[in-house]
């Protein structure tokens, strides 16, 4: 029998995501070493660029795993290049819910609540609408969408995570990272200049940045820029973006696991929900309901922080590491429609809503 386009491929997880060993293969605790080194070493020179001139450290990681990228090809370092972008990237976002209680969500109201839900929605739309305009796989839409409507890079991870290798190669999934990290230094810099242009009152600019400005740390540096009111509102409106990934990823994983089942012999069998609802995807909301009756204290928190940007700053580095040069190389300008055309429905819509504040 031949095989189906929807089995896993050799080399991939439950999710389909690109392993450079063996699934399957007993991996002592010293197999791990070099990998998280080589990983490590990398990471300190992302974050000493990003402390000594201002750059950010996940575009750091970035280009610098890029240029590692040769290094993929030494066996030694497998099994902690697959740790690192896969176990340590739903760690780090797990993390994330430390610093997120439902009360924010509550502080933004119910009217600009809700414009942002839209604005989120129409945003992961348009990243599908365009992916299938420009004859690319919906798949890579979806990633664009949700990383540009959420919070960058982190939920670019987390999504790919969910959606894996079989359906947005890692050259696509590259991309998105590259894309959406760019365009958060470049909103960072120029949304809040435009607020001020505008007229903007602080609560109008800390909802137009906090809405549409991809990152968190330069969604909410970009509002304190402003004035520090503006960061304060920004800071809610951003959180409550990252509030919604647990359900954007839950109704992606579920939405995978239906087209798969749909695509295959078993589509009678009943949904596993197990195995439908990734388990990070469950650690970070209950860490967001433990910080909302149970608050974390702020030393703790600050680390839970830090802990979180550094977990994903090495699943970053060892993703780009492992992503495929020549595929990324190969593509042309079309590739980065998707992330052009979601930012800038994120900047226009969250605009209108600011403008009627």
């Amino acid at each position: 029998m031949t095989r189906s386009q929807h089995e896993l491929p050799v080399g991939a997880d439950l999710f389909g995501e690109l392993q450079l060993s063996e699934p399957n293969s007993k991996k002592s605790l010293t197999s791990y070493i070099p990998g998280l080194i080589f990983v490590g070493v990398a990471a300190l020179a992302a974050l000493w660029l990003n402390e000594n001139y201002g750059v950010p450290a996940i575009l750091m990681g970035l280009l610098i795993g890029l240029a590692l990228n040769f290094a993929s090809s030494d066996k030694r370092l497998s099994a902690g290049l697959d740790f690192s972008s896969q176990t340590l990237l739903r760690l780090g976002i797990v993390m994330i819910g430390t610093q997120i209680t439902f009360y924010q969500i509550a502080a933004l109201g119910l009217v600009p609540f809700a414009a942002l839900i839209i604005i989120m929605l129409a945003v992961i739309l348009t990243g599908v609408f365009m992916a299938k305009l420009l004859k690319q796989n919906i798949f890579f839409g979806l990633l664009a969408g949700g990383a540009t409507a959420i919070c960058g890079a982190s939920a670019a991870l987390a999504i790919w995570s969910i959606v894996g290798q079989r359906r947005v190669d890692q050259s696509q999934f590259t991309i998105v990272l590259l894309g959406t990290t760019l365009a958060s230094a470049f909103a960072m810099t120029f949304y809040p200049l435009i607020a001020g242009s505008l007229g903007f009152d602080d609560q109008q600019a800390g909802y137009l940045i906090g809405a549409s400005i991809h990152d968190v740390a330069q969604a909410i540096g970009g509002g304190y820029s402003f004035s520090e009111q503006a960061g304060e509102v920004a800071a809610i409106v951003k959180l409550s973006r990252v509030a919604l990934l647990a359900p954007v990823l839950i109704l992606i994983a579920l939405s995978v696991k239906y087209a798969d089942r749909s695509a295959s012999d078993s589509a009678v069998t009943k949904f596993n929900w197990r195995q439908g609802i990734p388990w990070f995807v469950v650690g970070f909301i209950i860490l967001v309901a433990a910080n909302t009756f149970y608050p974390i204290p702020d030393q703790i928190s600050q680390i839970a922080d830090k802990s979180a940007r550094i977990l994903l700053l090495l699943a970053v580095i060892a993703a780009a590491v492992k992503s495929n040069m020549a595929g990324l190389l190969s593509q042309g300008w079309r590739c980065f429609g998707p992330v052009i055309a979601t930012t800038l429905v994120s900047f226009a819509l969250a605009l209108l809503v600011a403008s009627s504040l």
